[in-house]
């Protein structure tokens, strides 16, 4: 482990790529300040986070809400960065669109206010998604960092996913503006797909989503149908770098390879014949909607490397998966 490198605060730390981002940032040094959604109903699982190594010295707990904007107050205060990743990432649009979207600009807003008022913030690291880059009607094979998706278009069509795209997309945009506006130094990290391992005990998502071919999920084909893809490791990693580089500046994407679900299944059929792969004729009848590759030349150009590739993503989610009871 490095030496102390400072105090930075991460939100929404129980969450898939926030608790493997505290792992490494105690690892760099860091001393961390997370916020964890408090849960009166049931009691959390936070032993995932306190049994990290070096938890016990320099990771420290906190009670925060996007409903309740000033509850990051007192995560924030006195630290030299914030990394902004607690939203809501259920894609059944349980609730209104706009009490999501709502919820989520006031916390980011409230968030970066805080950050203001430490006086101690040097920078702000957002994660948004491709959803706020892919969903704008332009028919490309690979967009960069100056696409947008467009919110009317998808409030004009409502469909599943809608409001969580929506909602980064407008998120962003208003943290992009604030900062602007105050002077306040933010830069924003946009993955794709995010693949591999998991130390947080609920079921990520995008693993869920990734591992479609192997559980049998029909009613997630569609989300690797295209897939633009990148190990939680490399996400991290291009967070802390972007953090760190002084030079950085603006929207960064963060994507390392495409992958058809054609190519999926045949990786996976070679390498995993202990599970029934659909086979590559049975897979001609799903069909879906083109979605675009994301360009990650601005995040290469700037010296960031990515190390992992489709082997060490399924190697990682399949092995943890095991472990923790979900194949």
């Amino acid at each position: 482990m490095e030496g102390n490198k400072g105090t930075v605060c991460v939100t929404g730390g129980t969450g898939y790529i926030a608790s493997w981002l505290i792992m490494r940032l105690l690892q760099h040094g860091y001393s961390v300040n997370a916020t964890i959604r408090a849960k009166p109903e049931r009691k959390r699982d936070i032993s995932f986070l306190k049994s990290l190594p070096g938890a016990l010295e320099k990771l420290h707990l906190f009670e925060a809400d996007l409903g309740d904007p000033d509850s990051f107050n007192a995560a924030i205060e006195r630290c030299i960065g914030v990394f902004h990743l607690a939203a809501s990432v259920e894609l059944e649009d349980g609730e209104p669109e706009e009490v999501v979207t709502r919820r989520a600009v006031n916390g980011a807003l409230g968030i970066l206010k805080a950050c203001l008022k430490s006086s101690t913030v040097k920078r702000v690291v957002y994660t948004s998604s491709q959803a706020a880059v892919a969903f704008n009607g332009k028919e490309e094979d690979i967009m960069d960092e100056t696409y947008w998706t467009d919110v009317d278009l998808l409030k004009a069509n409502m469909q599943t996913g809608s409001s969580y795209a929506i909602s980064k997309t407008s998120t962003e945009k208003a943290a992009i503006e604030f900062a602007e506006e105050n002077g306040l130094d933010l830069v924003t990290v946009i993955p794709s797909l995010v693949a591999g391992p998991f130390i947080c005990p609920q079921f990520p998502a995008s693993v869920r989503m990734m591992l479609a071919l192997v559980s049998g999920d029909e009613s997630l084909y569609h989300v690797i149908f295209n897939a633009s893809l990148v190990h939680v490791d490399d996400v991290v990693g291009a967070h802390i770098f972007l953090f760190e580089n002084p030079d950085a500046k603006g929207r960064y994407n963060c994507s390392s390879q495409m992958s058809t679900i054609v190519e999926i299944a045949e990786f996976l059929s070679a390498k995993y014949p202990e599970f029934p792969i659909p086979t590559i004729e049975s897979l001609k009848k799903f069909k879906s909607f083109k979605t675009p590759g994301l360009s990650s030349k601005k995040l290469l150009d700037s010296g960031f490397t990515f190390k992992y590739g489709l082997d060490e993503m399924f190697e990682g989610a399949i092995q943890c998966c095991k472990e923790k009871g979900y194949l």
